[in-house]
């Protein structure tokens, strides 16, 4: 009986110890991946982003009580501004962010909210680590994990002690890259014009302009496409359009019509400022110069059913800006009266060191301008995300907005009020209308390139893009000019840092507690097969006699 009894324990232990150690992932095993770390920039000698980049910590659930040392793993649904908060105030060795691929399959409460914090996380600078990976199985099974892992913080303190022991499986992060953080000193923005001439010479100026590049949590992954791929797909469908009227002496309006696609809109608007700077201080004949109706900026126009004109100081009555944009409420109410057309009124505040619209650079330098957008909030968090991408994107809203604008640009432009035109004649129709294939192609192009500023100097692809963007200008347009404007290395207006992309390795990992039991369970198994040894005769005895009685 006693033989019986010690074979089946050794066997049973011995099953549980080859089970549990079958199951244990070892230390070496690893999955590579690419994570893009958080903005870092200084602007006007404000620090923006993340300081740090160096991680080697376990990694953690958000929900864990305790998150000192560790690297938390948060989806886009629990990145909250409570939980990142929490995760400085903890001292929390990281945060990485895990980004779906279908932006479509996240709902869109969690998508507004996951835009607010980020928009609040890039306002000041933290030295932990944040970072961004788009998922993928390896990195969600272990989402799950840790997940799991916070979950048994409910139980009684056995259950958490046994699975630490036995069952729990620890993810290490590691960034390996040691070396210093260093400062981007050639940062290049590039900003393009090209003009369409009006009937003669002296006419007055009209300037259509949007700044291209993007914003986001992390530049590698700020696609931009509402803002502002949108402000861009209407300008270069604009050119199109207007050139077509300013190739024929019969259809040239009387004004110079003068496009811009600037840089650095994204940082306060350095590429505008530079630019401005250039065609008014040191350029001995410039449009600019001359006699300027107004300025049209064109910023975050794919989506919901307002659209606003934001200016630095209301419109007097007979002035351009005022006849514009008595145009565009006409246009909007004949064709689309749904639609919300609204006059904004913010003024500048001289002590701020940054300006909240384009046309600000512009109304600084007492030039009329106003800005267009469905965005009645400067600071909305829509205006810089990773999440703005094409899914975000309204095509038909874009075309509408394209067409509101084309329209009252033309009524003004040709004086079609006064001489009697009724609202609802269409200058753009027919083989004039706004091309739906070329808009949908543009901003696919545009959205597929991650145009953050400090990018589109040094890659290939975003080279690429600012070169099609130029030679977009120069099938349409006339006297097209590239301006490349660096910061002053004694005192520049933006600094970058480099290291935003970093390749990242997690370990998947017994903890320390699981070697512990998983010794026990050898020592034990060992201290029985030594007393069967010593014992051997005593038991052959046994065995021998259960086994003559069985026969009998």
């Amino acid at each position: 009986m006693l033989l019986r009894d010690l074979s089946v324990a050794a066997v049973l232990l011995l099953l549980c110890v080859q089970c549990l150690h079958g199951s244990a992932l070892p230390a070496v095993s690893s999955y590579e991946f690419t994570a893009y770390r958080m903005q870092q920039y200084n602007l006007e000698k404000e620090k923006h982003g993340c300081r740090g980049a160096i991680v080697v910590a376990e990694a953690r659930s958000a929900d864990e009580p305790v998150l000192t040392r560790r690297c938390v793993i948060m989806k886009v649904e629990d990145f909250t501004t409570e939980k990142y908060l929490e995760a400085q105030r903890q001292n929390a060795a990281a945060v990485l962010i895990l980004l779906p691929k279908n932006i479509s399959s996240v709902s869109h409460d969690a998508v507004q909210s996951f835009m607010v914090s980020e928009s609040e996380a890039l306002l000041k600078d933290t030295l932990m680590p944040v970072y961004v990976a788009p998922e993928d199985e390896q990195l969600l099974y272990m989402y799950e994990e840790v997940k799991q892992a916070a979950a048994i913080r409910t139980s009684s303190i056995f259950i958490r002690v046994l699975r630490s022991m036995v069952t729990a499986t620890a993810f290490q992060i590691l960034v390996s890259n040691n070396a210093a953080i260093k400062t981007v000193t050639d940062t290049a923005l590039v900003t393009l014009e090209g003009v369409l001439p009006g009937t003669w010479e002296d006419a007055p100026t009209i300037v259509i302009t949007a700044h291209y590049d993007s914003y986001g949590l992390a530049p590698w992954l700020s696609y931009g496409a509402d803002s502002n791929g949108s402000g861009v797909v209407i300008l270069l469908e604009l050119v199109r359009l207007f050139q077509k009227l300013y190739s024929s002496p019969r259809t040239r309006p009387p004004y110079h019509l003068m496009f811009s696609l600037t840089g650095g809109g994204k940082y306060n608007f350095l590429g505008t400022k530079r630019w401005i700077e250039e065609n008014l201080d040191h350029a001995e004949s410039s449009l600019l110069h001359d006699n300027v109706a107004f300025v049209l900026c064109l910023d975050t126009l794919a989506n919901r059913d307002e659209l606003y004109a934001h200016v630095s100081r209301p419109p007097k009555p007979d002035t351009p800006t005022h006849s514009f944009i008595q145009q565009l409420e006409e246009v909007a109410s004949s064709r689309f009266p749904w639609l919300k057309v609204g006059l904004v009124h913010k003024k500048i505040n001289l002590v701020e060191s940054t300006v909240a619209w384009e046309h600000e650079r512009y109304s600084l330098r007492r030039i009329p301008s106003f800005t267009l957008s469905h965005l009645e909030d400067p600071k909305s968090e829509h205006r810089g995300s990773v999440l703005d991408t094409m899914p975000q994107v309204d095509m038909r809203k874009l075309r509408r907005n394209g067409v509101i604008i084309a329209e009252a640009l033309a009524r003004y432009m040709y004086n079609l009020s006064d001489k009697g035109s009724p609202k609802e004649v269409q200058v753009f129709k027919g083989q004039m209308d706004f091309h739906d294939g070329r808009m949908s192609s543009l901003m696919s192009f545009l959205a597929s390139v991650p145009r953050a500023a400090q990018l589109l100097d040094k890659e290939p692809g975003h080279i690429l893009l600012v070169n099609s963007l130029e030679q977009e200008f120069k099938r349409y347009l006339q006297q097209v000019h590239r301006h490349t404007f660096r910061p002053d290395k004694r005192d520049p207006d933006i600094t970058f840092f480099d290291q935003m992309n970093q390749p990242i390795v997690m370990y998947r990992v017994k903890p320390a507690a699981f070697d512990l039991f998983l010794g026990g369970c050898i020592a034990a198994y060992l201290g029985i097969v030594y007393y069967a040894i010593q014992n051997f005769g005593y038991l052959y005895t046994k065995l021998r006699a259960a086994v003559k009685s069985k026969h009998q």
